[in-house]
């Protein structure tokens, strides 16, 4: 560092130039007027209200309907083209709807036949509220665990079934508020903090928890621990070793290896895609007749039994707002509800970006809010868009959403017609297709990609995954939720800051260890603030500066370089400053001053200029020390570094003379 490190000055500017650049301060506003636009910014980033300016009452309606029920948008444009193009997708999904539905149910200790109600009502509901053209509705394994998990905690399924099935719509009903309620106020924000990281491990130890689950169905196990680790799954399986029936082993594992071959296959070959997405249906459909011809249920292979037929029941009055659980089901709605966004809105969003469209996140809260809060009023449970049936849908060449309709006309006629069919379907084969479908959401290329990228990203979805497996869903979901709040309060806590130096040959500072040839300016210290300037960081900035400035001098002392005359804070990334950071700068002010320092800030934002004026900050340490630019803030410091040895040297001159 020093006169050594530093090719060329700077252009300098006068003081005149400077004086006519200097850094303006903000005029006023009202407080009213203030506040206002930090609630706008807050809640309204997207401006949904903007389509409606300048438009007629009549016009306003309109577009008012649209923004609530999109289909009256979309819908008028609708071509025979699109309804081909849905019609192949919704007969699709609906063949691998109807599979995943009855088993989704049975995981969640519910009546099988709510597997298909939640997949005819909520569909209808999106369709007509939803944003994205791709989602397909429906229940997901990981919210049916959930909901097993938490509300068996309280309720078995087996000793009081309708109490337990009481809770689940109210469960339901409650997350569908709960979701609505997010959309509605503008706080969609808030699920954000379950990061990349976070669902990313989530949904890996849900996937394991769940594949460990499915080991009582494959083993033709009757008795089960209630339990979700793995090592209470384990001591369960092992503990009933002479249980074990060998049938239902055979069956699960052959038809479990026929789910994962059409799997492969569709993905080598992306155009066979109905292969993958027929063949849950297809095992159904063997393991049904296979079952009735050789009467294996007389063997220890047990099936699902008779469903009832015909469509959904009303359940409004089965929602259990008097229970003495209530406080359970409300707990159950709001954590499925979260996690059942931030999967739909995800995979929304994923889709979405493909086809180069966009997508409200907070319409869609409302949709998916709206869907559940129906379906919990006609015998559905919890329901959102599954990556596995999104996908199938997608590849089939889906254009809007009309294929949710065509699919839940599909689970319509199923309900109507078809259920005596599946009274012979083994369990065995539901446990392979959950199975079939968790491995697929056991990413470890993105754990891997997290490891390489950001490793605290990967602690972050290790511990998620850890916590689910050998804790429970709920503990690993706080846990990863707590992780990622605390890397957020140390990214405010400890912000960044870098010194900066000079590129050669241009007038840009740079961060002097991502850029090993910028160059130190002798006699001066710049650093930058990567952060905001609130309570959080205040004492930790003040700190951090005076070592940065400890630690420049004793640098200069050690190679006899020039000493430091001045620190430049370089204010462009400060968005903003509150008190104890208008506090913190006066004491860094005050600790320059001692050491015969001068300090200088350069392009500080309007909300940070606002305060500090307001504050006597300008005031106290001189307007004449504000700068546009660090490019600025450098010229009016040499310029003055310069003056200083001029000046010096003019009086050692006198002096001499004087002498003589």
């Amino acid at each position: 560092m020093g006169n050594a490190d530093y090719d060329e000055s700077p252009p300098m500017e006068s003081v005149a130039d400077q004086r006519n650049h200097r850094v303006g301060i903000p005029p006023p506003r009202p407080f009213f007027e203030s506040l206002r636009n930090s609630v706008k910014e807050t809640f309204f980033p997207d401006d949904p209200l903007r389509q409606f300016k300048g438009q007629p009452p009549s016009r306003r309606v309109v577009l008012g309907l649209q923004y609530v029920l999109p289909i009256l948008e979309w819908g008028p444009r609708y071509s025979l083209q699109y309804l081909r193009a849905d019609l192949v997708a919704g007969v699709t999904i609906a063949s691998l709807a109807i599979p995943q539905g009855i088993s989704y149910a049975k995981l969640a200790n519910l009546p099988p036949i709510l597997g298909l109600y939640s997949s005819f009502v909520p569909p209808l509901v999106y369709a007509m509220m939803g944003s994205s053209r791709d989602l397909a509705v429906g229940t997901v394994a990981v919210a049916s665990l959930l909901t097993a998990s938490m509300l068996g905690k309280v309720v078995k399924a087996s000793e009081n079934p309708t109490l337990y099935l009481h809770l689940a719509f109210t469960a339901t009903f409650v997350a569908g508020v709960f979701q609505a309620s997010l959309g509605l106020l503008r706080l969609g924000f808030l699920v954000d903090f379950l990061s990349h990281a976070t669902i990313v491990g989530f949904m890996a130890g849900a996937a394991t928890v769940v594949c460990l689950q499915q080991l009582k169905g494959i083993l033709g196990l009757t008795s089960f621990t209630h339990e979700t680790d793995v090592v209470s799954v384990m001591r369960s399986v092992f503990s009933q070793t002479h249980e074990w029936r060998w049938e239902s082993g055979v069956l699960g594992c052959c038809f479990l290896f026929f789910l994962l071959l059409t799997r492969y296959l569709s993905k080598r070959r992306p155009k066979f895609f109905w292969i993958s997405a027929m063949a849950p249906l297809t095992t159904v459909i063997l393991g049904s007749l296979l079952v009735y011809l050789t009467h294996a249920e007389k063997h220890g292979v047990p099936v699902i039994g008779p469903l009832k037929k015909g469509l959904n029941p009303p359940s409004i009055t089965d929602l259990a707002f008097g229970s003495p659980y209530l406080a359970t089901a409300i707990k159950t709605g709001v954590v499925t509800g979260v996690i059942a966004l931030a999967e739909g809105i995800a995979v929304g969003r994923s889709f979405a970006m493909f086809k180069n469209y966009h997508i409200d996140g907070n319409k869609e809260m409302i949709a998916f809010g709206m869907m559940n809060i129906a379906g919990s009023c006609t015998s559905c449970y919890l329901t959102t868009g599954p990556f596995s049936r999104s996908a199938v849908n997608f590849n089939a060449g889906c254009k809007t959403a009309v294929s949710n309709m065509v699919m839940a006309i599909a689970v319509m006629f199923t309900l109507m017609f078809l259920t005596p069919l599946f009274h012979y379907t083994p369990l065995v084969v539901l446990s392979s297709i959950i199975i079939a479908a968790m491995l697929g959401l056991i990413d470890y290329e993105a754990a891997i990609h997290l490891w390489v990228v950001d490793k605290f990203d990967f602690v972050v979805c290790m511990a998620a995954y850890v916590g689910v497996v050998f804790g429970s869903v709920e503990i690993g979901l706080v846990i990863a939720v707590a992780i990622s709040l605390l890397r957020v309060l140390l990214f405010v806590a400890r912000p960044k800051t870098f010194v900066l130096g000079r590129i050669p040959n241009c007038n840009a500072y740079r961060n002097i260890e991502q850029y090993p040839i910028a160059k130190n300016v002798p006699g001066i210290l710049i650093l930058e603030i990567d952060a905001p300037i609130y309570f959080a960081n205040a004492g930790y900035l003040r700190e951090r500066i005076s070592r940065w400035i400890d630690e420049e001098e004793d640098k200069l002392k050690a190679s006899g370089e020039a000493n430091l005359q001045y620190v430049i804070l370089d204010m462009g990334a400060v968005g903003g400053i509150d008190t104890s950071g208008i506090s913190m700068l006066e004491e860094i002010k005050k600790t320059v001053e001692r050491r015969d320092l001068k300090l200088a800030l350069a392009n500080p934002g309007g909300d940070v200029m606002k305060k500090l004026s307001k504050s006597k900050f300008v005031e106290n340490l001189g307007q004449e020390w504000f700068f546009l630019t660090v490019q600025q803030a450098v010229g009016a410091c040499n310029f003055m570094l310069h003056k200083c040895k001029a000046d010096t040297k003019r009086d050692e001159s006198d002096e001499k003379w004087n002498n003589v």
